[in-house]
């Protein structure tokens, strides 16, 4: 990662104590309807059969997926975590802002050592500004593969949605499933150095669907009535597959992604890379029938080995009976229909794009490319243990460049800590004398996860407020351990919310 250049402005600026004021208000104002929410989650082997074989998964509380987490905005979340497993754990939870609370975010060995076999810890972590859907995973290893579960965050007490209140709504979260140990499988690869061996299927809500043997009985129902709108929550928990997802017949309206509202839109298709959440408006008015909502690959990487197969469940009218309608999908690697879909979110509200920059980062990733203001002649990926640091309230942006010099493909990066607005993406080189004219300030999607475009590049702003250790990676797990990942350190702020807090005596020591 080259930085590019750096100008100098106050960190403590008029605009940042504002903000600081403005956050201090709105804690009390939230403060009086918030609730606290205790779950105890044991990670345990639980019996799971699946195509038509049974494995010892590790679960939370024998759930796969695990505990789904409903609250409020402004609540917070105490979760007390026992392994009982026999390998190292710690639990992520994906896009959380975590504002001064980085001891809670979860991936191992980055802010915290794993729980350990036999141990404990207690995340503590309060829910900020953020409404919609996020989820929480596994951040060891290959542990995420059956360590997962749902975040559903409605509006504050007395508010209430954008747009006009569902008559019911439900999750689909897309997964995958290995016929074999998940853990086992990575290690393999590991070992010999190959890539691992693909998914033997992709699951909703834990079941593959009635396309795959031993598993008709328990295909995922979604019952509908007929002339009723219902709010569908999407999201691509799978480990190292983007995934295309449509239900026969029927229209989305986007309305949210990622906990933040958007411009509704919409399209026939879904396009989510693994971490991304998208949430959307399904009216009933086709004909009472029984209507396949179906998920397969979005696979970018030319000649790589991929799944191929198509999970499914059922979007069923009440009183409808008939053989459910196979909707049409994607080809596997249409590209053209993926981007179409990723460049139609915009924000619902003008929102507070940072100008004024003062770090501007080049990110080469695997990639021989063309930075914003030099040629990167590295070609050769380094060890490290770096980070970057930041002072608290600088002003970031980062051009993701994905023009890989052998197999190149759609990344889904994560940024932990932060949510960030996408300015735009393209294909080649990033050209900042002509794509600069691209970059979209008037209401680009605030999003914790973007789809950087196959043999191209995407461009991403957001301010350091939020002090701690944050990693930015892929969320294709199988790249984490090839070494696409990053940290950032943000200093500590002069304001009372802008010091991240002491580390919990519970906390796991390596």
């Amino acid at each position: 990662m080259e930085r590019v250049f750096s100008n100098s402005i106050s960190d403590t600026s008029y605009a940042l104590f504002l903000l600081s004021l403005l956050l201090v208000f709105s804690s009390f104002s939230s403060l009086a309807n918030a609730k606290t929410h205790n779950h105890d989650f044991v990670v345990q082997e639980t019996k799971v059969k699946k195509l038509c074989e049974t494995h010892n998964s590790i679960t939370v509380n024998g759930q796969f997926p695990g505990p789904t987490l409903e609250v409020n905005n402004g609540d917070t979340l105490v979760i007390h975590v026992t392994n009982k497993a026999r390998y190292n754990v710690t639990i992520h939870w994906h896009g959380v802002r975590q504002m001064t609370t980085a001891w809670a975010d979860g991936p191992e060995f980055i802010t915290q050592c794993p729980i350990r076999p036999g141990g404990s810890y207690t995340y503590r972590f309060t829910i900020s500004g953020q409404e919609g859907t996020l989820w929480w995973h596994a951040h060891s290893s290959w542990v995420r593969a059956t360590v997962y579960g749902a975040i559903i965050i409605h509006p504050q007490e007395g508010y209430s949605y954008p747009f006009p209140k569902p008559h019911s709504e439900s999750l689909i979260t897309l997964g995958e499933w290995w016929d074999a140990n998940p853990i086992d499988v990575i290690r393999e690869a590991t070992r010999t150095g190959a890539a691992p061996n693909v998914s033997d299927a992709y699951t909703i809500n834990g079941q593959p669907g009635d396309l795959y043997k031993c598993s008709n009985q328990d295909t995922v129902k979604v019952p509908v009535n007929s002339g009723e709108t219902s709010l569908i929550r999407v999201i691509n928990a799978a480990l190292n597959q983007q995934l295309f997802f449509t239900i026969a017949n029927h229209k989305l309206t986007v309305v949210g992604a990622d906990a933040s509202y958007v411009k509704p839109f919409t399209t026939k298709v879904l396009m989510l890379g693994p971490g991304q959440t998208t949430d959307v408006l399904v009216k009933a008015d086709q004909p009472t029938a029984r209507y396949y909502i179906a998920a397969r690959a979005y696979a970018s990487a030319q000649g790589a080995p991929f799944d191929n197969t198509t999970t499914t469940a059922i979007l069923e009218y009440k009183t409808a009976t008939s053989k459910p309608i196979m909707p049409s999908l994607p080809a596997y690697n249409d590209t053209a229909t993926a981007t179409a879909f990723t460049t139609s979110f915009k924000s619902l509200r003008k929102p507070l794009v940072p100008t004024e920059l003062i770090i501007i980062f080049s990110s080469r990733w695997d990639s021989e490319s063309t930075s914003a203001h030099q040629k990167l002649v590295l070609e050769t990926p380094i060890r490290g243990t770096k980070v970057y640091k930041l002072k608290y309230g600088s002003r970031v942006q980062i051009v993701l460049q994905g023009t890989n010099i052998f197999t190149a493909e759609n990344h889904p990066i994560h940024l932990h800590g932060y949510d960030f607005y996408i300015l735009a993406e393209g294909f080649g080189n990033f050209n900042p004398k002509t794509d600069t004219a691209k970059f979209n300030l008037e209401d680009p999607p605030l999003r914790n996860t973007v789809s950087l475009p196959v043999k191209g590049w995407a461009v991403i702003r957001f301010v350091a407020d939020n002090p701690g250790t944050w990693i930015m990676h892929c969320h294709l797990d199988v790249h984490i351990g090839w070494g696409l990942a990053m940290v950032f350190v943000v200093e500590d702020g002069p304001g009372p919310l802008q010091k991240l807090e002491q580390p919990p005596p519970d906390l796991p020591v390596c």
